[in-house]
């Protein structure tokens, strides 16, 4: 029988390319979007200082500087001297603070703030004493204005800081305080008024306009806006009382949300690269500078535009003798809220008063009350302290 043909075994193999990680894709077929989305960073709020190397001086030094003029304040106040004892805490002697039925913030009397450069309609209507715009934003109104002002500004500032650098955020800071000065200067009424939370709302009003363009560089950002509006409000709702200028709040947030478009432009879109190498890394990266340029370049120049029309309108009008309240009926519920237990009331109140006796009696022209003081050596800036408190 003859020998049939052995079939041959045919062995076929399929060799199939591995595809490359998605993280050895060239960078050509990333979007900017997708780059982004890589390397998203949590907002400043929400990172760890220690994480960060860079500097915090320039906050630390308005700190610091508040600090100094709070107990400057307190030491010319001299509650214990000018009051003779019917004060707050005692025991802190010069240092301590006028009664909360007098300051509700805790702290120096009105003509003691008047001494020191507050605003007031007087002073900047009739005297033309502009200084009072320079002086008014480092002053606070008492301890829980300072404390609850500074320690919301170290919060913003230092996280700020870190991110932007000390030249941006002072740049912020000092432009902001002073248009909330001047704005607050147009809205004046007859009782002073303290313009340090001004360069605050600057801050806060960077924050927003740092995370709106850089928006899709952080993450957390829902946390961000809750905690942005947590002091917003907060510090809002304080400047609703005597003796805290809310206008320069407003006028300070304007300023620093159009300087925060001109200054705050993506911190780490220097980084978004930094581990990827090849032939394309360049293209890319000029790819997604072009886009921020464009994007930029809009928003800069409309928020120049804004903060040239303010600072400008506020100078025209300061200097013609504008007071808005005259035009805004209900304007003034902006900055001070009555209630029973402070007066927002600017009318100029007289007291007769009369000396007999090593004492002192005030009885108030409007309601005829008096009041009778173990003493009668009393200024004058404190004689009307005292008939406002007498009469309201």
């Amino acid at each position: 029988m003859a020998d049939s043909p052995i079939p041959k075994l045919q062995t076929c193999m399929e060799i199939k390319s591995i595809p490359p990680p998605s993280f050895a894709r060239m960078s050509t077929e990333l979007s900017t979007e997708e780059l982004l989305k890589e390397h998203r960073i949590p907002f400043p709020f929400f990172r760890r200082i220690s994480e960060r190397k860079e500097s915090t001086w320039i906050i630390s030094l308005f700190v610091i500087l508040h600090l100094i003029a709070f107990v400057t304040t307190m030491a010319v106040n001299d509650c214990w001297g000018n009051s003779h004892g019917q004060c707050a805490f005692k025991q802190l002697g010069r240092f301590s603070f006028q009664p909360l039925s007098e300051n509700p913030l805790l702290g120096p009397s009105a003509s003691t703030l008047d001494t020191m450069g507050s605003l007031r309609l007087r002073y900047l209507a009739n005297d033309k004493q502009l200084w009072r715009l320079f002086t008014s934003p480092c002053l606070h109104a008492g301890v829980f204005h300072l404390i609850i002002s500074l320690f919301s500004m170290t919060f913003v500032g230092i996280h700020l800081e870190q991110e932007f650098g000390p030249l941006r955020i002072g740049v912020i800071y000092i432009l902001s305080a002073l248009t909330g000065s001047l704005l607050a200067s147009l809205f004046l009424q007859d009782r002073p008024s303290v313009a340090s939370s001004g360069a605050l709302f600057g801050l806060l009003g960077a924050t927003l306009s740092g995370l709106i363009q850089n928006w899709k560089v952080y993450s957390k950002k829902f946390a961000t806006l809750v905690a942005f509006a947590t002091i917003l409000l907060l510090n809002f709702i304080l400047g609703l009382m005597p003796l805290i200028n809310n206008f320069s709040n407003i006028g300070g947030f304007i300023s620093g949300f159009t300087a925060g478009f001109m200054l705050l432009f993506k911190p780490e879109a220097r980084k978004l690269h930094q581990n990827r190498r090849g032939i394309f890394e360049y293209d890319v990266k000029s790819s997604i500078k072009l886009e921020r340029k464009l994007d930029r370049r809009t928003s800069r120049i409309v928020s120049l535009v804004v903060l040239s029309l303010l600072v400008a309108g506020s100078v025209v009008a300061l200097l013609q003798h504008m007071n808005l309240n005259e035009y805004c009926a209900w304007c003034k519920y902006l900055d001070c809220i009555p209630s029973r237990w402070w007066s927002c009331s600017d009318q100029t109140l007289e007291c007769q008063a009369m000396v007999s006796a090593a004492q002192l009696t005030l009885t108030c022209s409007i309601n005829g009350k008096y009041r009778v003081l173990p003493y009668a050596n009393v200024s004058h800036a404190r004689i009307e302290d005292l008939c406002n408190l007498l009469c309201s």
